[in-house]
């Protein structure tokens, strides 16, 4: 049975959805010898964290995200792709 999120567990979802869409775009820019390698790492920085119900946590977290994926954005675009 699934259960009910409350507005800000929503909202916070809803932000973890939208980084990990926003870093398999990036990564999809990557070099094809190291775009499986950063889709798997961040698919498992994902799943070591899924189960993470502090909230203060999960901002820090998203947070954290979205600097690691400017800087890998930032790179790509160093290296033309």
């Amino acid at each position: 049975m699934a259960r009910s999120l409350d507005l800000q567990a929503f909202i916070v979802r809803s932000r973890v959805l939208k980084l990990y869409r926003q870093a398999l775009r990036i990564t999809s820019r990557a070099p094809t010898h190291t775009r499986d390698e950063l889709r798997q790492t961040v698919r498992q920085e994902m799943e070591k964290n899924r189960h993470c119900d502090d909230k203060q946590r999960i901002r820090f977290l998203v947070s954290e995200g979205l600097r690691r994926l400017k800087e890998l954005d930032e790179m790509l675009d160093m290296q033309g792709h």
